[in-house]
């Protein structure tokens, strides 16, 4: 009897070993002998074949197990599901098959009450989180919770997938959590120092490109965690310099990315991208001033990938606002060019109502239209064979532009052309030396 469980114990590991280096004819040649072993877990964790494949990328031993009718949602002690393992160790692929087979999105640990989604942030897969993001959107979790509540949604210590994300210092992945709704001021239970945001557990990780995203999203400088702590203080204690410095409530206030653009209906995704990037650069120049003479210096351009260089375009392809960049968005349906630094600060400067306290959407400065959608602006070549073809090339629009440019004095394109020293606006909202604190 115990030579017979000797036997099977070594099959068992025989098995579990060839799903873990993929050697499919082991696998097959073991099942065939016996088909019972698919049922078998390890001995201590009670992982599956199939957790064991996910968790090893082994796409497809995990595909055969998948056809073979095997429960994607099977547990191991832990009630980790097989996703769970897919997402923590960046198997995209193996996250794809699992999504497909219906594995459920929402389903909680046993260590944490952590889902998938919580995995995909705190181990930085960016790949994996926009997977299971996208199938949230059409599972039936969208129709019973709701997508905005999924993105949001509480491991058992009251985190959720953006303070993880933030913690461990996965730019990427906070950055697609705030694309798709997540809140950048929530406050989480027990995780870190109860109360802490977003921004003050990145403010402890000492992640500058979390908090520059952060930051642009909306993320308040002043928000206090359950101890009486403002991120500032946060990162004063965990000697991040630098970041301390761009958290320091007498500093200048970044960009925010505009509120007025939500009420657009409809903004191209590559006109999006143009405008935070635009964004971003924008709060870089505001970094350099705050880091300018002090002890932490700014990163070089190596570092950060950008390009200071001022565009060697002709005259005639300038935004006709600031006369510095390249015209990239374009406004339909009346065609007018403009850059994206002056797109984006024209939103910004777009208040709301004191009134009603509603926000209207931003209008064309040339036209005075509305504006209800932007794409990306057509490179229109300006040779002399075609510059009076078309109404909306780009030379024609751009001579109708700096004419009325011209003309208009106070048009208050003066006010949008100054977008480069908007970063420099003090927010106002100092607090007492004594209340920063750290007690």
């Amino acid at each position: 009897m115990g030579q017979g469980l000797s036997c099977r114990g070594s099959h068992e590991h025989r098995l579990f070993t060839a799903i873990q280096h993929g050697d499919l004819q082991t696998f097959q040649t073991l099942l065939e002998r016996d088909p019972t072993l698919l049922h078998h877990t390890t001995v201590y964790d009670r992982h599956s074949a199939l957790h064991i494949a996910a968790a090893n990328g082994q796409i497809e031993i995990l595909s055969m197990l998948l056809d073979g009718s095997i429960n994607p949602d099977v547990l191991n002690r832990q009630k980790q599901t097989p996703l769970m393992l897919a997402a923590m160790h960046g198997k995209i692929a193996c996250v794809e098959k699992l999504l497909d087979a219906g594995a459920n999105v929402l389903m909680f640990d046993a260590l944490h009450g952590r889902t998938c989604l919580h995995y995909a942030a705190y181990y930085g897969h960016s790949a994996c989180l926009k997977a299971v993001l996208s199938a949230a959107q059409s599972s039936p979790v969208a129709a019973s919770w709701g997508f905005a509540r999924f993105v949001n949604v509480r491991d058992a210590r009251g985190a959720t997938p953006l303070h993880l994300g933030a913690r461990q210092r996965r730019p990427e992945c906070v950055h697609i959590l705030l694309d798709n709704g997540a809140l950048v001021c929530a406050s989480t239970g027990g995780y870190g120092c109860p109360g802490s945001t977003p921004l003050h557990l990145a403010a402890r990780g000492g992640s500058m490109d979390c908090i520059r995203e952060l930051l642009a999203w909306g993320a308040d400088r002043l928000q206090r965690d359950a101890s009486g702590r403002i991120p500032y203080v946060v990162a004063l204690k965990h000697k991040h310099g630098a970041c301390a410095a761009l958290l320091n409530p007498t500093s200048a206030e970044p960009l925010v990315w505009p509120s007025p653009l939500k009420f657009i209906s409809e903004l191209n995704p590559e006109a999006k991208a143009l405008m935070e990037r635009a964004l971003m650069d924008a709060n870089r120049e505001r970094e350099k001033n705050i880091l300018k003479g002090s002890a932490y210096s700014y990163p070089s351009h190596s570092d950060t990938g950008i390009d200071d260089n001022i565009s060697e375009a002709s005259d005639t392809e300038l935004c006709c606002i600031c006369f510095e960049q390249v015209c990239t968005i374009e406004v339909q349906e009346c065609g007018h060019q403009m850059c994206a630094q002056c797109t984006l600060a024209l939103c910004c400067h777009n208040k709301p109502n004191p009134t009603t306290a509603c926000l209207t959407p931003p209008v064309c400065p040339f036209c005075r239209s509305s504006i209800a959608r932007l794409v990306v602006a057509k490179m229109e070549s300006c040779d002399d064979t075609d510059r009076d073809v078309g109404d909306n090339s780009c030379c024609k629009l751009s001579k109708a532009r700096k004419s009325r440019n011209s003309n208009d004095g106070g048009s208050g394109f003066k006010g949008l052309s100054s977008f480069g020293k908007m970063s420099g606006r003090s927010s106002g909202r100092i607090g007492a030396e004594n209340e920063w604190v750290d007690k």
